[in-house]
C-alpha cells in the first residue's frame, strides 16, 4: 500500500493504420467536449454518495484502517436514491446535446437517444436525482428521473438495456458472457467505486480521517483526500464511509480555486436489502424504437486499439491502451494526451458536428502559444484541455500553465 499521512501482413497493417487514422479524423470534430464532460461524468461515478446531518460518536479509526475498511467492503446488494449536483462552470449547454449526437452519428455511433454513451452526459451539469439498485455483478440498474420522464440503464446478465421514456426509444446490446457485459457503461457496485478511490491514493496524496457524519440516516466516517502537488485544479475530496459496511455514501469534490463544490453526490436514501428480481426485468414497450448495438464481444474482438508508448504517469500500459491515451506526469498532475491527426485547432461550424458546438467551444476557449506552436485552452472549474493547432489534445485536472508546459515538453 502506498504511504499515507498521519491519520500480421503488410497490407493488413496498412489497413489497421488507415482505420485508426479515420477514427482520429472523425474524433477530432467532437473529442474535446466529449472529453471535458465525459471525464466529469466519470469523476461523478467515482463514489455514489448528499444529505448529511449529525455528528455521531464512533470509535476512533486511522486513515489506513478506514481505507482498508473500504477495500474489504463486500456489499453486493443495495437500492436507494442518489442526488447529484455538478457545477463545472460550463455555460448553458443549449444545443450541445444535439451537436454531440450528430457528431456521434458521423463518428459511427448509433444516434439513439437511449444510448447511454450520450444520455448520461447530462450528469455533467445541474442537479439530478437517480434511483439505483444492484444485486451482485450480474444485475444493476440506474434510473435518471426527469420532469415527467425517466431514463433507465439496466444490466441483467448478458443484456444491457437503455430506455428513454420521453422519446420511447430503446438501446440494446449483448455480450457472449456476462463478464464482458461489464465493459459497457453499466452501473457498478459500491466496491467498484471504492476501488477507484484507492487507485487515486499514492505518495502525491494526503489522507486523513476528519470526524464523523450521518448520511441517509446512517453513521459514517469522513475521509478527506488532498493533493500534495501544486498545479492541480482539485482542492479536496471528502468521502463519507458507512461505519458498519465500509460502503462510500457521500462524495464531495471542491476545487483548488475555492467556491462551491464542483461535484456533490450522495445517497438521500439507501437500503442494503436484496432488491426484488423484477427490478432488473425489462421488455421494450409497444411501439418503441429499438436500436440494436454491436454485441460487446464482437466490438471488442474488432478493436485492436492504438499502439501506446508508456510514459511516466499513473496508468499501466494496459489501461493506456484501453483508454486510447498516453499519459504525462504523475499523480494529480497527470495529463492525458491524444493525437487526433487533424490539423487546424478547434473545430468550428459544420466541422464541429453541427448544432451550437462551435459556439460552445469558443465560449470556453483561451488562446495560448509556446514552443509547441499555437492552441486553445478550454477551461472548466475541474477539467481543462489544450487543443493545439497541430492536432494534439492535452487534458487533465490541472491549470493552464501545466498544460502549456506539457505541450512544450511533448
Amino acid at each position: 500500500m502506498a504511504p499515507y499521512e498521519t491519520d500480421d501482413s503488410t497490407g493488413a497493417a496498412q489497413a489497421d493504420d488507415e482505420l485508426r487514422a479515420q477514427r482520429r479524423r472523425k474524433a477530432a470534430r467532437y473529442v474535446v467536449p466529449v472529453t471535458v464532460v465525459g471525464v466529469a461524468a466519470a469523476t461523478i461515478g467515482l463514489v455514489p454518495a448528499l444529505a448529511d446531518s449529525g455528528d455521531p460518536n464512533l470509535p476512533k479509526i486511522t486513515a489506513q484502517e478506514l481505507i482498508n475498511k473500504i477495500a474489504k467492503s463486500d456489499v453486493q446488494q443495495l437500492s436507494g436514491t442518489v442526488k447529484i449536483s455538478t457545477d463545472l462552470g460550463l455555460p448553458d449547454l443549449g444545443g450541445l446535446e444535439s451537436g454531440l449526437m450528430s457528431g456521434a452519428a458521423q463518428g459511427g455511433g448509433d444516434g439513439s437517444s437511449a444510448d447511454p454513451s450520450t444520455k448520461l452526459t447530462e450528469l455533467a451539469s445541474g442537479t439530478h436525482t437517480l434511483r439505483v439498485a444492484a444485486d451482485g455483478p450480474e444485475r444493476q440498474k440506474v434510473s435518471l428521473l426527469e420532469s415527467g420522464a425517466e431514463y433507465s440503464l439496466i444490466h441483467n446478465g448478458t443484456d444491457v438495456w437503455g430506455y428513454d421514456s420521453k422519446s420511447n426509444e430503446v438501446y440494446h446490446s449483448t455480450a457472449a458472457d456476462s463478464g464482458k457485459a461489464e465493459r459497457h457503461e453499466t452501473p457498478a457496485t459500491p466496491k467498484d467505486f471504492a476501488d477507484e478511490v484507492l487507485k487515486s491514493v499514492d505518495d502525491t496524496t494526503s489522507v486523513k480521517v476528519d470526524g464523523t457524519a450521518q448520511v441517509a440516516g446512517r453513521d459514517a466516517y469522513r475521509l478527506v483526500i488532498k493533493p500534495k502537488q501544486s498545479g492541480t485544479t482539485v482542492g479536496a475530496i471528502s468521502i463519507a464511509v458507512d461505519a458498519k459496511t465500509g460502503t462510500p455514501l457521500k462524495f464531495t469534490l471542491t476545487p483548488s480555486g475555492g467556491g462551491a463544490a464542483v461535484i456533490d453526490a450522495g445517497y438521500t436514501q439507501v437500503s442494503f436489502a436484496k432488491p426484488t428480481a423484477s427490478t432488473f426485468d425489462f421488455t421494450p414497450p409497444k411501439g418503441a424504437k429499438v436500436t440494436q448495438g454491436d454485441s460487446l464481444d464482437k466490438a471488442h474482438k474488432g478493436d485492436k486499439g492504438d499502439k501506446i508508448t508508456k510514459t511516466p504517469g499513473r496508468s499501466t500500459p494496459e489501461e493506456l491502451g484501453k483508454n486510447g491515451f498516453d499519459v504525462l506526469g504523475k499523480g494529480w498532475n497527470s495529463i492525458a494526451v491524444l493525437d487526433t491527426g487533424s490539423k487546424g485547432g478547434l473545430p468550428t461550424g459544420s466541422a464541429s458536428g453541427g448544432g451550437d458546438l462551435g459556439g460552445f467551444l469558443g465560449s470556453l476557449g483561451d488562446p495560448v502559444s509556446g514552443k509547441f506552436g499555437k492552441g486553445t485552452v478550454l477551461s472548466t472549474r475541474l477539467i481543462n484541455a489544450l487543443v493545439t493547432d497541430g492536432g494534439k489534445v492535452y487534458v487533465g485536472a490541472v491549470d493552464k500553465a501545466a498544460l502549456v508546459k506539457a505541450a512544450n515538453a511533448g
